[in-house]
């Protein structure tokens, strides 16, 4: 380990909540100890104990009570800096909001936003909670360092699933001790079944779609626009944009696609691997289908080639998710529904929904913009590595020096989360996200505690 980041180490008092399904959290708190810095930990549930069973705090306290808990270990352990998973969850929602009324800094994990071989690590929060730029004017300006070597970090899904499930086994048999814990998902074996489920629907789907890329890369080439959904219970939807379920989403894209665009254009709605044994959306697309009368232009896909699609599609419509950088990335058209870090003017286009269908052959994204753009975010918020397989001593290590960083960083005031989103402000009226975003920055102990009660309920 480096001087100078064991120097920033020494002596500092490190938090973590929940982390990662598996051992990442307590590879990292190994190596904080060994850089000098005091390690706590809170264990919430079964699944936590099980991948942090020593040295740790196990709390089983009433929902209501959290924010007053956190507040008083703060102060009483005098903590520099918490580090947490998914800063979306309930808990960890509340606990951003303790932690900056005291003064402690916050670092969040979240999967990366340049997927499949980056995790992010950001101060203050990810996604609609990131304090990256939104202005292109900060990017131009910026050297542009030449792309380091990107290291594959391989097929890491049957690690994830299996670290799965064994959380999810360890807490269904730890449930009784944790009676008053609420998980952001539904923490029972039967939450198993989806799994198994998933596996006998991907091959059904495989079958079924065996010609659709075929169809898309040729018939459709060019001629249709992709709708990458995301997890039902994904945070990010229901936190970072004005859209109360995955369905909406849906109805909303079809309704538009079916009064605006072209007549001679496909839509591709793409189901999130993910959530391929928990929901199925084709029930609501036939029903979607008829009311508009679309008929064979609206599609409805499982497991084909995403980069194949990318490639051959005339946009992407999304709400947040990272699949929007992918496509810049194809040199793509894309349009952002909800509050995503690369919802910059030059990237995304910018009008509204319904002008996307039209207006999308005559837009594409900035390259040297996204050339920069890309630079900055792995500089500031990727980690080349996984959290579940592989080279997770490499990973914890690398976000070891992240968290130094963050430690040396001075404090920044809440108002420039607001700025920052003043900066993508357009003259059209701000979204209900983002009022909701720039709202929870400095709320009062009440509505911290209101907020976590209707989570947790």
């Amino acid at each position: 380990m480096r001087d100078a980041r064991r120097d920033t180490l020494r002596a500092k008092k490190v938090l973590l909540l929940q982390g990662p399904v598996g051992p990442f959290f307590r590879r990292l708190a190994k190596l904080l100890r060994a850089g000098g810095a005091e390690v706590h930990k809170v264990n919430f549930n079964g699944g936590d104990c099980l991948f942090y069973p020593t040295n740790a705090l196990t709390w089983r306290g009433h929902p209501g009570d959290w924010p007053q808990f956190l507040a008083r270990f703060l102060e009483q352990r005098q903590i520099d800096i918490v580090l947490l998973f998914g800063d979306c969850r309930p808990i960890h929602r509340v606990a951003r909001t303790v932690a900056q009324q005291h003064g402690v800094k916050v670092g969040a994990f979240e999967e990366g936003y340049l997927r499949p071989n980056f995790i992010t690590f950001e101060q203050f929060g990810v996604n609609g909670y990131s304090r990256i730029p939104r202005r292109a004017e900060f990017y131009r300006h910026l050297a542009c360092a030449p792309d380091k070597p990107e290291l594959d970090v391989g097929n890491t899904f049957r690690y994830a699933a299996l670290w799965a499930a064994l959380y999810y086994v360890a807490a269904a048999i730890g449930r009784p001790w944790f009676a008053r814990y609420r998980h952001h998902r539904r923490l029972r074996l039967s939450e198993m079944f989806p799994w198994l489920r998933s596996a006998w629907r991907k091959v059904l789907c495989a079958y079924r779609e065996r010609a659709m890329l075929g169809v898309l890369t040729r018939a459709l080439h060019k001629r249709f626009f992709l709708v990458p959904l995301q997890i039902s219970v994904d945070s990010q939807v229901r936190q970072h944009s004005d859209f109360r379920s995955v369905a909406q989403f849906i109805r909303h894209v079809v309704s538009s696609f079916a009064a605006r665009a072209p007549a001679d254009v496909a839509l591709v709605i793409k189901h999130h691997p993910l959530g391929r044994g928990s929901h199925d959306y084709s029930r609501l697309i036939g029903r979607l289908r008829e009311e508009f009368g679309l008929g064979q232009r609206l599609l409805y896909i499982h497991d084909q080639h995403l980069p194949t699609l990318l490639e051959s599609m005339r946009g992407a419509v999304v709400i947040n998710s990272t699949v929007g950088l992918s496509a810049l990335s194809h040199d793509a058209p894309v349009k952002v529904c909800g509050v995503a870090i690369y919802d910059i003017q030059g990237l995304t286009f910018q009008g509204s929904l319904d002008d996307f269908w039209q207006g999308a052959d005559s837009f594409r994204p900035d390259p040297d913009l996204l050339r920069r753009f890309r630079a900055y975010l792995i500089e500031r918020t990727q980690i080349n590595g996984s959290f579940y397989a592989g080279r997770i001593e490499a990973t914890a290590g690398a976000a070891l020096a992240l968290v130094a960083r963050a430690l040396r960083a001075p404090e920044q005031s809440d108002s420039a989360t607001l700025q920052i989103y003043a900066s993508r402000a357009t003259d059209t009226q701000p979204s209900a996200a983002l009022e909701r975003v720039s709202a929870v920055s400095e709320p009062s102990d009440s509505a911290t505690l209101q907020i976590y009660a209707s989570r947790a309920t």
